[in-house]
């Protein structure tokens, strides 16, 4: 069988002017997404083709074969699933997709034998958080494939020897995909957003959650400051036993903040209408003790 090869470091992506870790959210947002039928599947981040910098973002492989997936964005899944990622500030392009072709390929090539992964058994998906336009156009009008869309967000490439999909993350459906549709810098609905902090505050243990929520939180920092209080009030009541244990964190890591002092600094805070700048210091050490400086603590 193919020898499992080093894993690749995750690239930063640009987000609202910081290096946010989309990837690494995304790796982890698949497994909830698929948490039902985690015992079907084998996840592996960033699998390297060659020993040169080429990776493919996220490989799921199919433990047992002949067993479907009933999972609405693995419907399509048969032993090895090829996933491609775009953050939500970059675009699914032409190039991307011949990108992941060339891997899918690659991939089935690369083996100790001869047709050791029958091109059968291969499948890729292409996510974005924008609808690829110029992309589907493309495979339409140069390719001939046809567009098939099942369901919110879900589109089918019919036409080719591999089962292809593109899933639109803001087209999809939030009661279906909770979370991968939230894995946004855009929150904007403030009932998703309800119903993905009260998913988030029972699983909250889960480093998987942890991961997608830290990430969902920073995106949106500025967003939740432009007017967004309900949203702010809402993270802040169902994150709120996270957030004090962040704060503990800190403590035990020899940044002696004070109980008293943060307490302080959340009534001022609170006082002033800036609550929304309550959760990013309970979240960003450093903007914490700019705050506190600011008001004198």
């Amino acid at each position: 069988m193919k020898q499992k090869r080093k894993q690749l470091r995750e690239e930063q992506q640009p987000a609202d002017g910081k290096l946010l870790q989309w990837h690494p959210a995304f790796y982890a947002d698949l497994q909830i997404e698929f948490r039902e039928e985690k015992e079907k599947l084998k996840f592996e981040r960033e699998y390297l083709l060659s020993s040169k910098p080429m990776a493919i973002d996220v490989l799921i492989i199919k433990k047992k074969d002949a067993e479907p997936i009933h999972k609405n964005i693995g419907k399509i899944f048969r032993k090895y699933n090829i996933i491609e990622y775009k953050s939500p500030s970059a675009s699914l392009s032409v190039d991307d997709f011949y990108k992941v072709y060339g891997y899918t390929n690659f991939y089935k090539a690369d083996t100790g034998k001869v047709n050791e992964i029958p091109i059968q058994e291969l499948t890729i998906t292409l996510v974005s958080k924008r609808y690829p336009r110029e992309l589907i156009r493309h495979l339409k009008e140069v390719r001939h494939y046809t567009i098939d869309n099942p369901e919110e967000g879900i589109y089918y490439v019919i036409g080719d020897i591999l089962p292809i999909q593109i899933l639109v993350t803001n087209r999809l459906s939030p009661e279906k995909n909770l979370w991968l549709y939230s894995l946004t810098d855009t929150l904007k609905d403030l009932s998703v957003t309800r119903k993905l902090l009260e998913d988030y505050k029972k699983n909250k243990e889960d480093q998987l959650y942890q991961a997608v929520m830290e990430i969902i939180v920073k995106a949106n920092e500025n967003r939740l400051k432009e007017g967004k209080r309900d949203m702010c009030n809402a993270l802040l009541e169902l994150m709120k036993d996270e957030l004090d244990e962040k704060r503990e964190e800190g403590i035990k890591e020899g940044e002696s903040l004070g109980e008293s002092r943060i307490n302080q600094l959340n009534l001022k805070l609170s006082e002033l209408s800036r609550s929304d700048e309550i959760l990013k210091a309970a979240v960003d050490r450093e903007y914490q003790k700019k705050l506190l400086k600011e008001f004198g603590l």
